[in-house]
């Protein structure tokens, strides 16, 4: 189950149906994806429901958005209405230019979120960073020219990431500015974007 995390809805439950033992075109895909989208509404709306950020998430993102010559935007599966719920619920929605979702683009891997995010913060892919905690971020990240930051505190495992093309790994949010600035270090560049 946990390989599917990070693609778009659709997606995932093509990709879920695949091993099944009836055709994949024979699963109600659409059905599934409006009852997930509805169930979840639900649960967002019941009392003291939140989506509880990682260790060190905050700190990081506050560090990053004060940095000079950084633009923080991101490019995520989650659907407009759900990124925007859990930025607002932790007062992060300010530290981002632009979001781009599995709503306005293709699916992971294909760079279409990538890409538009970094025409909207004005940013040429060799000034872009993704961060990203599955191999779709790391494959959409490298299918956009960008270089891709694992985490290893995600959904896929860490060898995949790197397989996958990641240029560096980190295990705690407080490595990432560090991971950051040596990448820039060993490829400078006039302008910073990372994207999660």
């Amino acid at each position: 189950m946990l390989s599917v995390v990070g693609l778009s809805l659709p997606d995932a439950f093509r990709r879920l149906a695949e091993g099944s033992v009836e055709a994949a075109a024979d699963h109600p895909i659409d059905n599934l994806v409006a009852c997930y989208r509805t169930a979840f509404a639900a649960l967002r709306q019941t009392p003291g429901h939140l989506e509880p950020l990682y260790p060190g998430a905050r700190e990081a993102l506050d560090a990053l958005a004060r940095a000079p010559d950084t633009v923080l935007a991101i490019a995520t599966g989650k659907s407009q209405r759900g990124v925007r719920a859990v930025l607002g619920a932790h007062g992060l929605f300010e530290h981002f230019v632009t979001i781009h979702t599995s709503d306005d683009a293709p699916s992971k891997p294909h760079p279409g979120m990538v890409l538009a995010a970094m025409a909207a913060a004005g940013a040429a892919p060799h000034e872009t960073l993704m961060v990203g905690d599955t191999v779709f971020d790391i494959e959409m990240a490298r299918a956009a020219g960008a270089r891709a930051i694992g985490v290893t505190w995600g959904y896929h495992p860490p060898p995949a990431l790197r397989e996958a093309g990641a240029a560096a790994m980190v295990d705690h949010f407080a490595e990432l500015a560090g991971a950051i600035d040596r990448l820039w270090a060993a490829a400078p560049v006039a302008a910073r974007l990372a994207a999660t």
